[in-house]
């Protein structure tokens, strides 16, 4: 397909067609040069490339990418609201990985919100225009409608995290499942006996096997998952400051609490501090992320490393790939990938 020059204003830049009066040679064989194709003699080839300097041509590649049904562009959606993005580490190390993937490529990222209902239709009509050549989907939810919208789309899409042990996207996670054994399994090997968790969304499945992996650490260990220890939260800190005076209320001869987030850990901190309780003296905390807030809490806080800006990395390697495969999505559906990036338990003076 023809590569389309920018078309002359007064002192603007060199079309095309200047770059073709210049070499001796037609349109045709200039965007053949331009877009690397074999099927130009080395003496063309060089005459249009000496063209092309001297006139200062730039290709325009927008209209390239139109040419090619491309939009070079991805985009980040993020189905929450912009207060939570700004506000939790996660985002931002997962923002960072993906940037850092595509700092190599030509492709533009778009950051879109879609933490509302009308923010979601305005998703809907903007990607079924297709202005984006794929999409990374972070912090989905297990009833969230837009991955279905992604699929029903055709456009190419990971997200972080599968909705369901049975997900059909491509998807990113690391092991919440090992990560929370890890975190229970030191809690117990430091000779805690009464070990509660405050979980966070139950609505997303990384939480779910979050819970999971806390109750069969304490099986295992021959303790009962006692359910009264278990309260739920929403990944934010006022949720931990909640869900921890409710675990004190229930059962205050708790001596640990696993939280499923950093920031849920640092509302704990702050209700166990205002009952009374002295970390890691009276009660042992461990959060989950390992983020700055981790180390700059005090004490400072004992915390799952889950590999965030690599997820970040992997999950735009997969989808560049997605995008650069233009097969039919049902040939494609075979290659679904489920990576799960591994967990390290960081010890601090919290537990």
């Amino acid at each position: 397909m023809a590569s389309h020059g920018v078309r002359g204003r007064s002192g603007g830049r060199p079309t095309l067609e200047e770059v073709a009066a210049r070499a001796g040679v037609g349109r045709g064989t200039v965007s053949r040069v331009i877009n690397g194709s074999p099927r130009v003699s080395e003496a063309t080839r060089a005459a249009v490339e000496a063209a092309v300097a001297e006139l200062g041509y730039v290709p325009n590649t927008a209209a390239r990418a139109l040419a090619a049904n491309r939009t070079d562009a991805i985009a980040l959606v993020v189905p929450e609201p912009e207060t939570r993005f700004f506000t939790e580490p996660y985002f931002s190390d997962m923002l960072r990985g993906v940037g850092a993937a595509l700092s190599d490529t030509e492709m533009q990222l778009l950051l879109i919100f879609a933490g509302s209902d009308r923010e979601r239709q305005r998703l809907a009509e903007y990607l079924a225009a297709h202005r984006v050549d794929g999409v990374l989907l972070v912090s989905v939810h297990a009833d969230d409608p837009l991955p279905d919208m992604l699929s029903q789309l055709e456009i190419p899409a990971v997200i972080s995290g599968p909705r369901s042990a049975d997900e059909t996207l491509t998807s990113v996670d690391s092991d919440n499942y090992g990560g929370a054994r890890q975190a229970v399994e030191h809690l117990i090997g430091r000779g805690r006996r009464t070990v509660a968790h405050i979980t966070g969304r139950l609505d997303v499945y990384g939480a779910q096997r979050r819970v999971d992996g806390y109750r069969d650490a304490l099986r295992d260990a021959g303790h009962e998952a006692d359910e009264l220890l278990i309260e739920r939260g929403d990944f934010s800190e006022e949720g931990g400051r909640r869900a921890m005076e409710a675990l004190l209320e229930r059962r205050p001869d708790l001596d640990a609490v696993f939280a499923a987030s950093d920031v849920t850990a640092a509302g704990a901190r702050q209700a166990l501090r205002e009952a009374g309780r002295r970390i890691p003296d009276d009660v042992a905390l461990v959060g989950y992320d390992d983020s700055a807030i981790a180390r700059h809490m005090d004490p400072p806080l004992t915390s799952v490393r889950q590999p965030i800006e690599e997820m970040g990395r992997a999950m735009t390697n997969l989808l560049l790939a997605e995008v650069a495969d233009r097969r039919p999505s049902a040939t494609r559906e075979l290659e679904r990938r489920q990576m799960v990036l591994a967990t390290e338990l960081v010890e601090r003076a919290s537990s």
